[in-house]
């Protein structure tokens, strides 16, 4: 693989470890970049390439498990959380059930979705129904969020939310756009529906990962694992540096201007591809 093939790696894990935490989607803006300009289908093929763009994820979904250790160690009961009590206590549970609506529709639809939605115009209407979800989250969410950390979480909220993330199996639209969103429509604050959002990333997208791999494995050659691998590592080295600014900027501005963003993009992207 030739060196320049290797720096659309770093630049495509870039790209993935600076949006992955925003609500912007990482997989659209990862789908953009190739489309318009790096082009690895072109030397992986189709099916080595998407998977690479959901692989490539894990490097951010470690990062995850980095910043929140603490809290991934307390899910299996190796670590106790300072002030949790046994009636409030954001466990296990609350994980898989946020993640069932989301596994079932993927699997179900996995084919489909790899076939016809990894292009820049299904991306471009992602971009704007999610946009529009954000901003009529922000709007009519309750003002005063009810529940204010993860420990006031309800499994019956962290189902709903598990539905709504079903919205981000279209590229585009993004995980933590549609689970942030319908967070903070059912009361959780910026702040605590981010933090679910990050951990149930965790389970989803190493399953998500695994089954790509072994769906395509015979697309894969070896040339392509250094590929992989870099792209896996400049994830996790760039998700480092913004999930922690992630978290912070979330509370303090809102979903509004990651909306009006993404609306200004899917415009950019409609007059390079249509104008």
């Amino acid at each position: 693989m030739e060196l320049f093939d290797l720096i659309k790696a770093i630049i495509l894990g870039f790209v993935e470890g600076m949006t992955e935490f925003a609500p912007v989607s990482s997989t659209g803006h990862m789908i953009i970049v190739d489309d318009l300009w790096l082009k690895t289908q072109e030397f992986l093929g189709s099916g080595s390439a998407n998977t690479f763009k959901i692989v490539v994820q894990l490097g951010s979904i470690l990062a995850v498990v980095v910043v929140m250790w603490k809290r991934m160690l307390s899910l299996v009961g190796l670590y106790k959380i300072e002030g949790q009590t046994t009636s409030r206590k954001f466990n296990l549970g609350h994980v898989i059930v946020g993640i069932i609506p989301a596994g079932i529709f993927g699997v179900l639809f996995e084919d489909f979705i790899d076939e016809n939605l990894f292009s820049t115009k299904t991306v471009i209407i992602g971009l704007i129904l999610g946009a529009i979800l954000m901003i009529f989250a922000d709007k009519v969410a309750p003002k005063r969020p009810t529940v204010k950390s993860l420990d006031d979480l309800t499994y019956g909220k962290a189902f709903r939310v598990g539905l709504i993330q079903c919205l981000s199996l279209w590229p585009g639209f993004s995980r933590s756009g549609a689970t942030i969103s319908g967070g903070v429509l059912l009361g959780l604050d910026h702040k605590t529906a981010s933090d679910f959002t990050f951990i149930m990333a965790v389970p989803i997208m190493a399953g998500a990962s695994s089954i790509s791999l072994l769906k395509n494995w015979d697309q894969i050659n070896a040339d392509h694992f250094s590929f992989y691998a870099i792209g896996f590592i400049s994830a996790f080295v760039f998700a480092l540096i913004s999930i922690k600014f992630f978290l912070k900027l979330i509370s303090r501005v809102k979903l509004v201007p990651f909306a009006i963003y993404r609306l200004i993009l899917a415009a950019i992207l409609i007059v390079v591809l249509y104008l």
